[in-house]
């Protein structure tokens, strides 16, 4: 968003793409996976720690996934931070999502009303899922990239991605594969590296302020909300349906904090060019890539998803390069190769899917 003042568009790029993930999203489910030759081992059972799966190589849709969501993340940027200076942030997260929902309601209608008494007996964590998703990490993240640096934001949004593996981790009670470790922490260092132009120096200058907590805030809630997607009765059914359900609630929580910002003078959305801003952020960055992601979670597992996450500061250096004609520096170099070193690190092997060997 415009008031931010980056020391170069790259790495503005990269900051807000890794705010971009934060600003919606969707709920996965999945259907019951089809009979295999073998039973399933115990481990497979619902709650417990899922069975290896197929290398992602040997899955091509998931791995396409994987790589193509970060990118589309990464547009949320390029589109968000020109209109968040037009239209203030609750009114634009309001719209958005409403802008979304109204694109999947006559598809996910009919899952919804045959789901209803499940979806209404689930009422609690779908309105859970709808204030992290649409409200800490939707209009709070406008709100506070008000108040922050594209630097802070980049740091705190990126230890999101480690708090998925430890938090994934600690709730199926497993050890963390040394090379998981490594790949997590590599990739992080590689995002700093970035970040900081290859000036390691610059953390001691840091300074934090409430938009750093309230980012802060948003990146504990996204690692806790991608952890609620692998279990529970909501996996019973259709991941647009449940996007959906999810979408309702955040729209209902959204829009008296939208009603009082208008209220309060706040600019709404005015002509051409905020409508349509809008309505593509509802399209690909939010239907889209979120229903994306909610597949990549449920199938990879939230560990494997969120090291690709990894991937949006180097999407978003290579677009700066290929259409802002800025340059590529050893930094960038060096943040490449320990971000994509740390992505292959952490998924080489077998994926621990908890729905292996289904493709989609």
């Amino acid at each position: 968003m415009p008031i931010l003042a980056p020391p170069g568009f790259s790495h503005q790029i990269g900051a807000d793409a890794a705010a971009a993930r934060l600003y919606g999203s969707a709920m996965n489910a999945h259907s019951p996976a089809p009979p295999s030759a073998s039973p399933a081992p115990p481990s497979a059972a619902a709650g417990a720690a899922p069975a290896p799966a197929v290398s992602l190589l040997r899955r091509p849709v998931l791995l396409a996934a994987l790589l193509a969501m970060p990118l589309f993340f990464t547009s949320n940027l390029i589109v968000g931070r020109a209109v968040v200076g037009v239209v203030s942030p609750w009114q634009l997260a309001f719209w958005r999502w409403l802008f979304a929902l109204l694109l999947l309601l006559p598809i996910a209608l009919p899952e919804l009303l045959r789901h209803r008494h499940l979806l209404l007996s689930q009422w609690k964590p779908i309105l859970v899922m709808g204030a992290i998703v649409m409200v800490i990490c939707g209009g709070n993240t406008y709100f506070a990239l008000g108040h922050s640096t594209a630097t802070n934001a980049t740091l705190i949004y990126a230890t999101s991605n480690i708090m998925v593996v430890v938090l994934e981790a600690m709730l199926l009670r497993q050890r963390l594969p040394p090379l998981r470790i490594l790949g997590a922490c590599a990739g992080f260092f590689g995002i700093v590296l970035i970040t900081l132009e290859g000036d390691l120096g610059r953390l001691l200058g840091l300074s934090f302020n409430i938009g750093d907590l309230l980012f802060l805030l948003a990146a504990v809630s996204w690692a806790v909300y991608a952890l609620m997607l692998r279990s529970g009765p909501l996996v019973q059914i259709g991941t647009v349906p449940t996007f959906a359900a999810i979408n309702i609630a955040g729209v209902l929580l959204l829009g008296p904090a939208a009603l009082l910002e208008s209220w309060m003078g706040a600019p709404g959305p005015v002509g051409m060019t905020a409508w349509g801003a809008i309505l593509f952020l509802s399209t690909i960055p939010s239907a889209v890539v979120f229903l994306m992601f909610q597949y990549c979670t449920r199938e990879a597992g939230p560990s494997i998803t969120a090291m690709f996450g990894y991937l949006m500061p180097v999407y978003g250096v290579m677009l700066s390069v290929l259409l802002l004609d800025e340059h590529l520096h050893l930094f960038h170099a060096v943040g490449f190769v320990l971000i994509l070193g740390g992505v292959i690190l952490a998924t080489r092997g077998p994926a621990p899917a908890g729905d292996a060997g289904r493709e989609r």
